[in-house]
């Protein structure tokens, strides 16, 4: 059941629009101050909040603000007289998912109620997957906060929900696979096996007995029956990697058994039925595939039902910082070294490099870095070593701010050698402030201690 805050001071709108959302299977929390309200949201996690816009101890929007330290998450509908909608106008500016003027329409309620617990719902999807795929295998390349990852992993959340073919475009390196791995997780396959194949590391001669398995004497060499890759999915998903890589030969083969998800081993006249989700995936645009003839239509349309494009690293520039500090804490502690950061200059490096190779060659660089250094800061020089950069884009202001924030500690460290009081002083900021923010961006003065 749903779960809805409604916060208004007048006892009567409240007791009205209480009774009628749980008519409607609504779990209702009703406060009638901002101080109440706040006391239920620190003990329950809700789904949507419903708050007027003018209290008697705080105003919605501040109100809002409150509730998003608690749930960032958490859509918000303003509930406004018609003097205030330039408040609620505001109040959306800020993050609201919306308002309604007074006296509303309750089927106008109900409905962006509606559409609020859909996106809650989305929301818990999400983070659930990001902590499925973080425990079962690691989330290196799943890292990021930028729009398109957010937007992948939502569509990967709502085509978990149905069993349809899934088609899973992007560049080399990008994470595809780790994306197959995401949507078996969060389906309702999750407890059974993930096999995955990769069509361009088999050869042509083997693949058919590799995906459909084969009888003992089937071909020579089969001193035994073998169980084939597609049988080993079965409850489960399998997962085609790199599928345009498939001989036409094999692709006339899979299509057949991709229609009922039936098949004959080799050297068998026993039939073999599996229940399965297909996922496939490919680096190569595999509509002009088509066009040239390496790739059959029909295959093509057979698996192109649900299309997940994973997005290059150029195009979300944003997540670089996640990405990089992630992979620096994740070879420094495997090789046991203390390593707090980049240079200013390794930063703006990488920031400005184009990523070919995408997350998968962010990752090999930053080990190099990682691998190369005896400092406590990755200097620019051991960063994309013979590799130019380009102008690329800027990254969002608020993450090149943050960023900014973060190198600026580390210089005011790295020249006082770690001496808080000294750091304080150059930077013109109180000590006890100083302190806050090395610890928002968890730097401890320890590290710099004699690292001139």
């Amino acid at each position: 059941m749903l779960k809805v805050l409604v916060v208004d001071d007048d006892e009567t709108i409240l007791k009205l629009i209480k009774m009628r959302l749980e008519v409607e299977g609504y779990s209702v929390s009703a406060a009638s101050s901002a101080e109440a309200a706040l006391e239920l949201a620190r003990t329950e996690l809700f789904d949507a909040a419903l708050l007027d816009y003018r209290l008697a101890d705080k105003n919605g929007i501040a109100l809002m603000s409150d509730l998003f330290q608690l749930n960032p998450e958490m859509p918000v509908i303003i509930l406004t007289a018609y003097g205030t909608i330039k408040g609620a106008v505001e109040a959306m500016k800020k993050g609201a998912y919306g308002y309604i003027a007074k006296p509303f329409d309750y089927d106008e309620l109900l409905l962006q109620i509606r559409n609020c617990s859909e996106k809650s719902g989305l929301s818990k999807e999400v983070r659930r997957l990001r902590s499925l795929v973080g425990e079962r295998y690691g989330f290196e390349n799943i890292i990021g906060k930028s729009e398109s990852i957010s937007k992948l992993l939502e569509q990967v959340a709502q085509a978990a929900r149905v069993d349809s073919f899934v088609y899973i475009s992007g560049e080399s390196g990008t994470g595809k696979e780790l994306v197959a791995k995401s949507l078996h997780l969060a389906s309702s396959r999750k407890s059974g096996p993930f096999v995955a194949v990769n069509c361009a590391a088999i050869p042509e001669t083997l693949l058919e007995s590799e995906l459909f398995g084969y009888e003992k004497g089937a071909f020579t060499g089969a001193t035994q029956p073998r169980k084939g890759l597609l049988a080993q999915a079965d409850g489960g998903t399998f997962f085609l990697d790199e599928i345009s890589e498939m001989p036409l030969t094999m692709q006339a083969k899979l299509l057949r058994v991709l229609s009922e998800l039936v098949f004959y081993p080799l050297g068998s006249n026993r039939m073999v039925t599996v229940n399965t989700r297909i996922v496939a995936a490919s680096n190569k645009n595999l509509e002009e595939e088509v066009k040239q003839g390496r790739f059959r239509e029909d295959l093509f349309y057979r698996i192109h039902v649900i299309h997940l494009k994973v997005p290059p690293l150029r195009e979300r520039k944003d997540d670089i910082p996640l990405l990089a500090k992630h992979f620096l804490r994740k070879f420094a502690e495997r090789t046991a070294k203390e390593i707090i950061g980049f240079s200013h200059g390794a930063f703006q490096k990488l920031l400005s490099y184009h990523w070919p190779g995408n997350v998968r060659e962010l990752e090999n660089c930053v080990e190099s870095a990682v691998a190369m250094t005896d400092k406590t800061v990755i200097a620019e020089d051991l960063v994309l070593q013979g590799k130019a950069s380009d102008p690329g884009g800027p990254m969002a202001f608020k993450d090149a701010k943050t960023e900014f924030e973060r190198q600026y500690l580390i210089h005011l460290m790295e020249i006082t050698e770690g001496n808080v009081s000294q750091a304080a002083k150059l930077a013109g900021k109180y000590r006890a402030d100083l302190y806050e923010l090395l610890k928002k961006h968890d730097l401890d003065p320890e590290g710099f201690r004699g690292s001139s």
